[in-house]
């Protein structure tokens, strides 16, 4: 009887090695297929032929229904073919609903990945859902609160949701932010309040100035006077780039130049002589950047012009001159640019 038994006990493992064998195989085989349809599906994704990927992307998760990737482009994929809310057609809300139904499928398998995050973020954005596309931003803040990029990633998703506002004589920014999230901030306040944690975290970082600054001055209308400031901050720092100095001069031109009507004669002629100060400095630091003779062409044409209206003939002279020397600049731009070009192809 014992030796019966014994004898049963090889074949019982055989048959449990057999089931075992065969499940993982057919796993394996799943797998191999998953992932041939994925490759050809990122085929067509990377070609734009996005309803031919979804149709693979959907072939891959049959066989691998864990596949994380495949639902992320599977929901990329509907989302590029989605024309925002404005369309208002049953297909087009059929792609927005399978394209969260795909990110947030994949979020669900893996709730950390940064990418994943940020996709599904920018469809809810896209529906214009902000409290959802709020939500996800901020988590890729509490992942990666040291990573510099992510406070422009969020600051940029909250510019979307600044709208055109009023300005006062001075050019300060007034009212008119209608979205409101945490603590009653409004889009415009979060997304100042990104830039400025961005530049908390590392002050001797020119770029975070930069960033600010350019934040304010794409503002509608511009915050040329907040803007300003940053440009300065970045000039400390970088004392012997031309750029931001190159920035300062921009910056009080368009000041003198947009908000003519609101300033007065002498405001204009104190903001064109900074300009004036900073273009030709930035000259100095670098005689090759044709944009600065340009501005200090329209500067001369479109201030000094018209605040000195006796000197009118002489300023438009010499706007006529920076003007050329700015075109002279320009061409040996484009000959070095084709010069380095035929370097890089002979190498």
């Amino acid at each position: 009887m014992r030796q019966r038994y014994l004898n049963i006990i090889p074949l019982i493992f055989l048959v449990l090695a057999i089931i075992f064998t065969t499940s993982g195989c057919g796993k394996f085989i799943g797998g191999l297929k998953a992932n041939y349809y994925f490759g050809k599906a990122n085929k067509n994704f990377s070609d734009a032929q996005y309803r031919d990927a979804i149709e693979l992307y959907e072939v891959a998760l049959v066989h691998n229904p864990g596949l994380v990737e495949a639902y992320q482009y599977l929901g990329e994929s509907y989302k590029n073919l989605y024309r925002g809310p404005a369309v208002d057609t049953p297909e087009n809300d059929e792609r927005a609903d399978k394209a969260l139904e795909a990110l947030n499928r994949a979020y669900e398998i893996d709730p950390y990945d940064k990418n994943i995050i940020y996709s599904l973020g920018d469809m809810y954005d896209r529906l214009r859902n902000f409290e959802e596309a709020e939500k996800l931003y901020l988590k890729i803040l509490e992942l990666e609160p040291t990573n510099m990029e992510n406070y422009y990633v969020v600051a940029g998703f909250y510019k979307k949701y600044v709208p055109v506002r009023t300005s006062g004589a001075s050019g300060e920014q007034e009212g008119g932010e209608t979205e409101e999230g945490e603590e009653g901030k409004t889009a415009f306040q979060k997304a100042e309040e990104m830039y400025l944690r961005r530049i908390e975290l590392d002050a001797e970082s020119p770029e975070g100035y930069a960033y600010a600054a350019q934040f304010y001055e794409d503002l509608q209308p511009p915050d040329f006077d907040k803007a300003y400031k940053f440009h300065v901050y970045r000039t400390r720092l970088e004392p012997d780039n031309m750029i931001p100095v190159y920035a300062i001069g921009v910056n009080r031109f368009w000041k003198a130049h947009r908000l003519q009507t609101q300033l007065s004669r002498e405001e204009r002629i104190e903001h064109a002589k900074v300009a004036e100060e900073a273009l030709l400095k930035a000259i100095d630091m670098d005689p090759s950047y044709s944009f600065t003779y340009y501005y200090m062409g329209i500067l001369y044409r479109n201030i000094y012009a018209a605040v000195y209206s006796d000197r009118r003939s002489r300023y438009i002279e010499e706007a006529d001159m920076w003007q050329q020397r700015a075109q002279d600049a320009r061409k040996k731009e484009l000959e070095r640019k084709r010069l380095e070009r035929e370097l890089k192809a002979l190498n």
